[in-house]
């Protein structure tokens, strides 16, 4: 298998950019670096193996008030292992492999349990078949079979977590002081949460725009009520940078996008 991305120098456990713009604005899981196999049929991908995966996304569980729900983000690092594979012993490998990487990070592996139905479903040019994953009761991934319907021959496991619901489920830490260590209560965790997912994204040159990918940048901010960010947000940016540079570099260094989020608040 050609690995797209590898063919013009670039490593192959890289992220894949957060602006995405194929089918999505930006990335949303790691598997779609592997979008020419399984919605084409061809034999190649932009990245294949194990993937952190800084994502955004707004489908996370609400409470009635609109609130999210502990183990939810805007935006979180999508931890998979996405590679093609030629039949169901390699699904099986990577599995047992999963399991032995949780027994590692301190899971027993008689805590952890697989659910889900063995039904097949389509989505436009791929069918796949989802199992879920969980630790006692929390529900921490997924391991998806997926194919390409026209050519079932290109073949592909995509098994993925969140790292921050990972390291709650090892650490059983109070939700926001694992995400905002410090900041935590010194803002709402809706205000924390938007100048977390602002930062990510203006720190990867997706600066406040009226459509496309900076439409989604500028409808993170409209939450956020410009009284918070007269108050100050350097010391969240600035946190929040330091995060997402532990997984992939951020072209735009943190006082700028401080600088960013505060004049677009203040446009408003």
């Amino acid at each position: 298998m050609e690995d797209a991305f590898a063919a013009r120098g670039v490593p192959r456990d890289a992220c894949i950019p957060l602006r995405w713009g194929r089918e999505t604005e930006l990335a949303i899981s790691a598997v779609q670096a592997l979008d020419p196999l399984l919605k084409d049929g061809r034999p190649m991908t932009y990245r294949s193996g194990f993937l952190p995966q800084p994502v955004v996304r707004f489908t996370g569980e609400r409470d009635h008030q609109g609130d999210l729900l502990d183990g939810y983000l805007t935006s979180f690092v999508n931890v998979s292992r996405v590679q093609p594979i030629q039949g169901i012993d390699e699904y099986a490998a990577v599995l047992d492999d999963w399991l032995y990487v949780l027994s590692r990070l301190g899971f027993h592996a008689r805590h952890i349990s697989l659910y889900g139905r063995i039904k097949v479903w389509h989505r436009r040019q791929v069918a796949g078949v989802t199992l879920r994953f969980r630790h006692l009761d929390l529900t921490l991934g997924d391991i998806v079979l997926l194919w390409n319907i026209e050519n079932p021959q290109c073949m592909a496991v995509d098994l993925g977590t969140g790292l921050e619901r990972l390291a709650w489920a090892r650490t059983l830490q109070s939700w926001d002081e694992l995400i905002f260590g410090s900041l935590a209560g010194a803002a709402p965790a809706s205000t924390l949460d938007a100048l977390r997912t602002a930062t990510l994204l203006i720190g990867n040159g997706i600066m406040p725009a009226a459509r496309g990918a900076g439409g989604v940048t500028r409808r993170v901010l409209g939450t956020l009520a410009p009284e918070s960010v007269r108050l100050g947000v350097n010391a969240a940016v600035r946190a929040s940078h330091r995060y997402w540079t532990t997984i992939t570099a951020l072209p735009v260094p943190w006082p700028a996008v401080a600088t960013a989020i505060e004049q677009e608040t203040t446009r408003r």
